[in-house]
């Protein structure tokens, strides 16, 4: 255990996790600019959240892997987006589970004080959405990259 946690002590760890956190805060502001066009145009509100929710999971699977792992390959794999789909979902329940239970412990939260769950649930959650990234979605081709470097480009 304490060989894999020595795994984020590291430059490249800290840059990848700095970068899995701006395209989380900038994959949130176009989830929401999604879902309130979506209701402008008629959508049901579970509909629009959720289609909002799949366009933007897969554009952060995307991002993610060109920019945060600088995976250059080209390549889409359809494993891989289902585990970043399952990580999301996981996130997402972990998230709404503890949204339900301050609801439950303190009775009805105030707009601020349900944002400040949301928040909180946010920041606890990114160490381990990242560790999910690097090690199950992107591992194999991290790996992969790490073996077989890319040819100099010239």
């Amino acid at each position: 255990m304490k060989e894999y946690l020595a795994t984020f002590m590291n430059r490249e760890a800290l840059a990848q996790f700095v970068k899995v956190g701006i395209v989380g805060v900038g994959n949130t502001v176009v989830s929401f600019a999604l879902f309130n066009l979506f209701l402008w145009v008629g959508m049901f509100s579970v509909v629009a959240v959720s289609v909002a929710f799949a366009i933007t999971t897969f554009l952060s699977y995307l991002v993610n892997r060109a920019w945060t792992f600088e995976l250059t390959d080209g390549k889409v794999s359809g494993r891989e987006t289902a585990h970043f789909y399952l990580v999301n979902l996981a996130a997402w329940a972990v998230t709404a589970g503890t949204m339900w239970a301050a609801e439950t412990f303190f009775g009805p939260l105030s707009t601020l004080t349900a944002n400040g769950v949301y928040l909180a649930t946010s920041i606890v959650i990114l160490l381990p959405k990242f560790a999910s990234y690097r090690d199950i979605v992107f591992g194999d081709a991290i790996e992969a990259a790490r073996v077989m470097p890319s040819e100099p480009q010239g």
